[in-house]
């Protein structure tokens, strides 16, 4: 059964293959780049607001992962939201994407977001019907990318 965890080096060499699967260099110090986003929970970089990364694995396998955005800056109000989210390319349409996306609004609502803004590219189908089936009602379309508000407090 899929789950939600911190990311930790446990899986590094499944979140490595993910990344090969996207035809992308995997990160050579997977230890290197967990610090970072476990870091940026609390300390975010220059720029960025702060972040809660999880990831969906079952087992040892890496499936995907997701950014809980503690707050919004003005980018992020218009077109990226709270929440943004992706699964691996090889398990991609087996439900990942919206039971990861509502084991996540909890962690949302802890920390003081309801409801979440939640946005995705006009034409991604996969992404829309996600955030439908989380609860999300639309907003608008604003620079190519549809709004959805989704209730955190399940």
């Amino acid at each position: 059964m899929p789950e939600l965890v911190t990311p930790h080096v446990r899986y590094a060499e499944s979140y490595r293959a993910a990344y090969r699967e996207l035809d992308r260099e995997p990160p050579t110090d997977v230890a290197a780049e967990v610090a970072n986003l476990v870091d940026e929970q609390w300390r975010p970089e220059p720029g960025k607001v702060r972040c809660t990364h999880l990831w969906w694995v079952a087992g040892e396998e890496y499936l995907g992962r997701i950014g809980v955005r503690h707050e919004l800056d003005d980018w992020l109000a218009e077109l990226g939201g709270h929440i943004g989210y992706d699964v691996r390319p090889s398990r991609r349409r087996q439900g990942h994407a919206t039971a990861m996306l509502a084991a996540a609004l909890p962690t949302a609502h802890a920390l003081g977001i309801d409801p979440a803004l939640i946005t995705c590219d006009t034409d991604n189908v996969a992404s829309r019907r996600t955030i439908e089936a989380n609860g999300g009602v639309f907003e608008d379309e604003r620079g190519g990318k549809l709004r959805y508000w989704v209730a955190t407090d399940r």
